[in-house]
């Protein structure tokens, strides 16, 4: 199969968010080094900022899987930044809520992210902005849409259940 050139286009995109992703992990790193965090543990920190969570559905909201944010988590509450909670909804998926230490570490290190985020946006134009947000929210929304489609494909649907019959153990039977 060949690629169109719209494909050709979105593999550059790509290509160029992963290399602006890389840049925004190291700026987050410096930013928060200060407070003696990470960009992984802020981005759990802000996903706090004003509402308790479960950790399963900080992972939703960040694009994260359970466990990362799980690891996570645990180290922020063993740094005291972070407490779990009751959750009346739920008995055994507990809530993580910010500790007063974890809100005054998330409040230095957004201090520090609107000053830096002044600078960059000194470099920008507005509008350029607004139309980038909505260009990666319709770009995120076609890969959702394209992983349900491959869930949902029955060529994709035999390969994953012929793999996974390859894949499985076989079973000792009892002597």
């Amino acid at each position: 199969m060949s690629r169109t050139t719209a494909s050709r286009v979105l593999t550059e995109l790509i290509l160029e968010v992963f290399r602006l992703n890389g840049g925004l992990l190291a700026a987050g790193d410096t930013l928060t080094r200060p407070a003696g965090q990470t960009s992984g543990r802020w981005q759990v920190l802000g996903a706090l900022d004003g509402e308790n969570l479960t950790v399963a559905e900080i992972g939703r909201r960040m694009g994260l899987t359970r466990q990362s944010v799980q690891r996570t988590t645990d180290l922020l509450e063993g740094a005291g930044l972070v407490s779990y909670i009751d959750n009346p909804a739920h008995q055994r998926a507990q809530l993580a809520t910010l500790t007063p230490r974890g809100r005054a570490t998330l409040d230095a290190i957004t201090s520090r992210q609107i000053a830096w985020a002044n600078r960059v946006a000194a470099r920008l134009v507005e509008d350029d902005l607004r139309r980038a947000i909505r260009t990666l929210r319709g770009i995120r929304d076609a890969v959702d849409a394209a992983a349900v489609s491959a869930e949902r494909s029955p060529i994709l649907t035999r390969q994953r259940d012929r793999s996974r019959r390859t894949h499985t153990p076989k079973r000792r039977r009892a002597s």
